[in-house]
């Protein structure tokens, strides 16, 4: 948080650092006052307060029309209503009250909220850098219609985008509006979302490694300048988990006896164990070589030997390897895939793979059931033969 005591030259000299969305200059006089100095270059007088435990932001108004000093007086005689449960009809009535556009909810109120609690945040500020704010940051939020988010769409459909990066924009701004109007943003009264539904994609997966590509791969990897490439990677196929799970594990989380990983954050929010395999153990078993004795529980699994952290990505190697193995199209999840369908393939139950996945529905799990031809036509072979007669029917021969 940046504090410095607010003044006309302060204000005026302030600047949003390249590769922000926006900076917050707090005020160290008056709690929650501050400027909020976006990208663009624009600034807005704000404060940051709390109602019945709920954190709110309210817009004061641009700093371009309107003084520090207006700014101060109005944030102080909100703080005063809000304190007698009063609604600020001061605010209200005010000619500096400036309707807050979908740029400055997002950035000031949905980010700093759902970076509190979700652990893929950063994925929704850049689905609120890429596509909300250049398309629809300038609207008003009270005044966005049904048809305003139609073009929206429309114009990611015909940049290329997938339809599932399009529903996802659809439900992070759905989400958006909900919280306004949970937490009663003045102007806010409805939800343009709200009978808008997602796209319908056939989002089957198909892509999955064969047995000639996945040692292709592995190939590749042995020539990779990244050591704990190659490892990654195999863990990522014995196990089927996602790749944010592989790289935070720690030593601590393996019980050796029962040959099992307790993975203590998952994408549904529960703690889930899983079984290990013996390719699993073995490539474990391998890099707890590096260690004199039994590692440290809380050291990761899997680090990166410049920082000793867990990584943050490994994009870079793992892109150059998949090239130099030919399988362009190929992406880390896809491993998770190929995880699934070796099972089923290998006669398993849906049941069975749900529960290795970590899925809590079983209709996601359904993606992952791609039964080979060799499966379908062995199973068809379980039918009972019935013996059939040499004689063969009497058919009239047609008139010559």
């Amino acid at each position: 948080m940046n504090k410095q005591p607010l003044t006309k030259l302060s204000v005026e000299n302030m600047k949003c650092p390249i590769g922000l969305l926006h900076l917050e200059f707090f005020d160290p006089e008056l709690s929650g006052f501050y400027v909020d100095v976006l990208r663009s270059g624009r600034k807005s007088y704000r404060l940051r307060y709390r109602d019945n435990k709920i954190l709110k932001v309210v817009t004061l108004g641009n700093a371009l029309n309107i003084t520090l000093k207006q700014a101060r007086v109005l944030a102080k005689d909100f703080l005063l209503k809000v304190r007698q449960i009063e609604v600020p009809t001061v605010l209200q009535d005010s000619v500096f009250l400036e309707a807050l556009s979908i740029e400055d909810f997002f950035n000031s109120n949905y980010l700093p909220f759902v970076k509190s609690y979700k652990r893929s945040w950063s994925t929704d500020v850049s689905m609120v850098k890429n596509h909300i704010v250049p398309k629809l940051g300038s609207l008003q939020m009270g005044k966005v219609k049904p048809s305003d988010i139609a073009v929206f769409l429309d114009l990611m459909k015909t940049e290329g985008y997938a339809f599932g990066t399009c529903n996802r924009a659809l439900v992070m701004l759905r989400y958006g509006f909900e919280l306004a109007l949970k937490w009663k943003i003045e102007g806010i009264d409805s939800n343009p979302l709200k009978d808008i539904k997602n796209l319908v994609c056939d989002n089957k997966i198909e892509r999955y490694l064969s047995t000639a590509e996945t040692q292709a791969l592995m190939d590749s990897i042995l020539e990779s300048e990244n050591e704990e490439l190659q490892f990654i990677v195999l863990f990522l196929i014995y196990t089927g988990a996602r790749k944010r799970e592989v790289m935070d594990a720690n030593w601590g989380a393996i019980d050796w006896l029962r040959k099992s990983w307790r993975i203590p954050k998952t994408k549904s929010g529960k703690i889930r164990h899983v079984p290990l395999s013996n390719g699993a153990m073995e490539v474990l078993e391998k890099l707890k070589l590096n260690f004199i004795g039994e590692p440290i529980k809380d050291t990761p699994i899997f680090p990166n030997p410049r920082t000793g952290k867990p990584y943050v990505n490994f994009y870079y190697s793992w892109n150059n390897a998949r090239k130099r193995a030919g399988l362009n199209d190929f992406r880390i999840h896809d491993l998770r895939h190929s995880f699934a369908s070796s099972l089923v393939n290998a006669g398993r139950s849906l049941y069975e793979v749900q529960e290795l996945l970590g899925h809590a529905d079983i209709k996601t799990t359904s993606r992952y059931a791609h039964l080979s031809r060799e499966r379908l036509i062995e199973a068809v072979q379980v039918l009972p033969h019935i013996k059939i007669g040499i004689k063969l029917p009497f058919r009239a021969k047609p008139d010559t």
